[in-house]
């Protein structure tokens, strides 16, 4: 997969989510939102769920995980799908074929 993909994979996605999105949460997340609205006051609890997004988003970036999930799945890092190129777009590699060259003279004389 590469990058054009992958930007098509997105759109699907963000597209799929204006649908209605439940969340079921379990046991331990009902406790755990429920302390942080009574400690952080909210206006909403999915005020909450979205600063949580927010969070676990940066924090995959931070790490390196988004990249590697990335880059194994689609062939590309979050810097090449937020410029739109490739590294090697971006270095000129794919700009122009380079013949291949015939290097076992290389060294003789």
């Amino acid at each position: 997969m590469g990058l054009d993909e992958l930007s098509a994979e997105i759109e699907d996605s963000y597209s799929a989510l204006d649908e209605e999105l439940t969340v079921g949460l379990d046991r331990e997340t009902r406790n755990e939102l429920a302390m942080l609205s009574v400690a952080l006051d909210p206006d909403e609890t999915d005020e909450l769920l979205r600063r949580a997004l927010h969070m676990f988003f940066q924090t995959t970036v931070e790490t390196g995980r988004l990249d590697f999930n990335l880059r194994r799945g689609h062939g590309v890092s979050y810097d090449e799908y937020l410029s739109g190129m490739t590294f090697d777009d971006m270095a000129g590699g794919n700009q122009f074929p380079q013949p291949q060259q015939n290097d076992d003279r290389r060294y003789q004389f």
